[in-house]
């Protein structure tokens, strides 16, 4: 039975706070083209990030720092066209919104008025609260970004686990709690201890949306790259591979090459 256009309930803000308040969980997943988040849309993906790591799974880049704002609008607008359910939430990439609140708003006023999308993500707490603030003031919605913020990676020098010392967990639990108190309508937690996560979905009212932060927050997200598996080199712990894309797209590729040079492709009735 096909779903009437007319009768697709888009996601919400308020569609999202209700499911945390319902213990419903959350799913999330990255997009940055028309297909692919088409595809998404269509199997039920509530939330669609158009993730900075873009940098590194589209564009080859080793950390997500050198992707500009307009790719991010060119990759956010394609994702918007297929998305007819699904909220679409959009990265500002590094040097957008640190340290100044006018650069910030512009970024974001930028990203709702040429994509469509219906929000934005930033990395970090208490040391982009003016930037939070600027940009929420015009009605924009934002998701923040704690634990692991991959735009810091220098800051950090590794990928590994954060806030496992008690100076920084205490530091995010605040910082979850001044990102809630500022109006942010979610966070997500990246690599940070499962007990911490589950402490900060039950002191916070917002949705938590974890990516290798445990089961007990209210959603999930993966880069859609690695959950489909189309990239083998990548296995941290957190991930669970639903597919294995580079196996079969590879065998594709190799079987269309060899039937091009056997002179099998194309046959009659492929022919015109």
């Amino acid at each position: 039975m096909s779903v009437h256009k007319s009768d697709i309930k888009k996601i919400t803000i308020q569609r999202l706070r209700e499911m945390k308040n319902n213990g419903e969980k959350i799913s999330m997943l990255t997009a940055y083209d028309y297909t692919m988040a088409r595809i998404l849309d269509e199997a039920g993906v509530e939330m669609l990030l158009v993730g900075d790591s873009a940098a590194n799974v589209m564009a080859g880049y080793e950390t997500t720092l050198p992707i500009s704002l307009d790719h991010m609008i060119y990759y956010a607008a394609s994702v918007v066209r297929a998305s007819k359910r699904a909220m679409v939430i959009v990265d500002l990439p590094f040097g957008t919104y640190q340290g100044d609140p006018e650069t910030a708003i512009r970024s974001a006023v930028r990203v709702m008025k040429e994509t469509g999308a219906h929000g934005i993500k930033i990395e970090g707490g208490a040391e982009i609260e003016e930037s939070v603030k600027r940009i929420l003031s015009a009605g924009i919605p934002i998701m923040g970004h704690l634990g692991l913020t991959p735009q810091s990676i220098n800051k950090f020098g590794t990928f590994s686990v954060r806030a496992k010392e008690e100076a920084e967990a205490n530091k995010l639990i605040s910082d979850a709690k001044l990102l809630e108190e500022l109006g942010c309508f979610a966070i997500v937690l990246e690599k940070v201890p499962a007990a911490l996560a589950k402490t900060v979905a039950e002191q916070v009212s917002v949705p938590i949306i974890g990516i290798g932060a445990g089961g007990n927050v209210d959603g999930q997200v993966l880069v859609v790259h690695d959950m489909m598996g189309m990239n083998k080199d990548f296995k941290p712990k957190f991930l669970r591979r639903y597919a294995d894309l580079q196996t079969i797209m590879t065998e594709a590729a190799a079987n269309y090459v060899n039937d091009v040079k056997a002179g099998d492709f194309p046959n009659e009735d492929e022919s015109y």
